[in-house]
């Protein structure tokens, strides 16, 4: 059975920044959870896990969310530059 090895402080904090770009863009797309849950077909718990940072989304989930609000890729997952000292 694989080991499981918990994520990394720096990775839970990036999941979350994602997560909260796209509740962001969500909300400035005047939509709502079950909006984009109907849009994208994925499971209501799913998908709220994902928003509030609990779970890592698979590329498929985020594509479908970036289609379901109107945004590119690319603004769900932007990052800023690193930190100083960051690897």
């Amino acid at each position: 059975m694989p080991r499981v090895i918990p994520p990394d402080p720096r990775i839970l904090e990036r999941r979350r920044r994602i997560a909260g770009q796209i509740r962001a863009a969500r909300l400035h797309a005047n939509l709502s959870q079950q909006d984009v849950i109907g849009r994208t077909g994925m499971d209501r718990s799913a998908y709220q896990d994902l928003e509030a940072g609990r779970t890592s989304p698979l590329l498929d989930s985020l594509l479908r969310i970036s289609d379901a609000i109107g945004v590119p890729l690319s603004d769900l997952v932007r990052e800023g530059p690193p930190a100083p000292g960051s690897p």
